[in-house]
């Protein structure tokens, strides 16, 4: 009995036959890696204790790459494997966080442009090495746990590489031309514009899920908002904070907790505000968003030479 096209459920059925509990659980582990928190995470780690520059390219490659994933999701509408063959069977411990269409893989979208970005940044073989395969082994994850198909995870990887590789030359010179950071990040704003605008104005065929088009405008206003906030941080950090993200070990670790834990309250705090202001609205995803960056971005690094002057304390010791 054939199982569809190799790219389709073909591959999908071959990996089923491949299942056991020993490697569900090592790639349900993977498959974490390609989260939008991981990715956050990760990217305001090495903004705030690493690179500027690195981090703004991380940023960036997930913000765009975020808005081209919900912009094809939304045009193709692919149903998960599961739905489009009854007989096809998901592991259990992987359908909560399969939500949404299939075609393309978020979660390839994410951990190639996070990972990828690492691998592309970084001068550290051993880094480079473990970014690589971290990326390799999600992106796998996702169709052996039958969350998506070759196609779903081929064609994010793609998009992803492509940020990945494209984007990277115009960061790294960014301390060179920094004015150029101006019109890169005003093209990614006009990208956001773009995308809500087509949710607003295309007429969707009567296939399309009401929630799943609730997901995508509520992702499209907190990505506008998140790129307002960017063309903000930008021009105001590099002209009036010049903070340092140098730190012993344990401030880094300090820093980024209680950042991550500042971001979420705002994040949170305003969701809890706007709820009986605004009801199901979702445009005050926008102002949240356009918050958490400016807190990222200016408010948080404002607490940075406190750590920095730790740092050399420890260093003078």
């Amino acid at each position: 009995m054939t199982h569809g096209c190799f790219f389709d459920l073909g591959f999908l059925y071959w990996l089923e036959k491949l299942r056991n509990p020993v490697l569900d659980a090592i790639m349900q582990f993977f498959t974490y890696f390609g989260q939008e928190l991981l990715f956050m995470v990760v990217a305001l780690a090495v903004f705030w204790c690493v690179d500027k520059r690195k981090g703004y390219y991380l940023l960036s490659i997930g913000f765009v790459g975020t808005i081209i994933n919900q912009f094809l999701k939304l045009l193709f509408r692919v149903p998960r494997p599961w739905v489009k063959d009854p007989n096809f069977t998901i592991v259990e411990s992987a359908r909560s966080g399969a939500t949404g269409y299939s075609f393309p893989s978020g979660h390839t979208q994410n951990v190639v442009g996070t990972f990828g970005g690492i691998a592309r940044s970084t001068q550290k073989r051993w880094l480079r090495a473990a970014a690589i395969a971290v990326l390799l082994l999600t992106s796998f994850s996702r169709m052996y746990l039958g969350c998506h198909t070759l196609a779903d995870v081929g064609v994010s990887f793609i998009i992803a590489s492509i940020l990945v590789l494209a984007l990277y030359p115009l960061f790294k010179s960014m301390d060179e031309h920094p004015n150029r950071m101006y019109g890169l990040l005003a093209a990614f704003l006009t990208i956001a514009l773009g995308y809500l605008l087509f949710l607003k104005i295309y007429s969707f065929p009567a296939d399309l899920e009401p929630e799943k088009y609730r997901d995508g405008l509520k992702n499209a206003y907190s990505l506008l908002g998140a790129l307002v906030g960017l063309l903000i941080v930008y021009p105001v950090e590099r002209k009036y904070i010049h903070f340092e993200t140098k730190a012993v070990w344990w401030a880094q670790i300090l820093k980024v907790t209680l950042g991550l834990v500042g971001a979420l309250i705002i994040k949170e705090g305003l969701k809890a505000l706007f709820r009986p202001m605004f009801g199901a609205a979702l445009f005050p995803n926008a102002i949240r968003y356009f918050f958490l960056v400016l807190f990222a971005g200016i408010v948080w690094p404002l607490t940075f030479p406190f750590w920095s002057k730790i740092g050399r304390k420890e260093r003078e010791r």
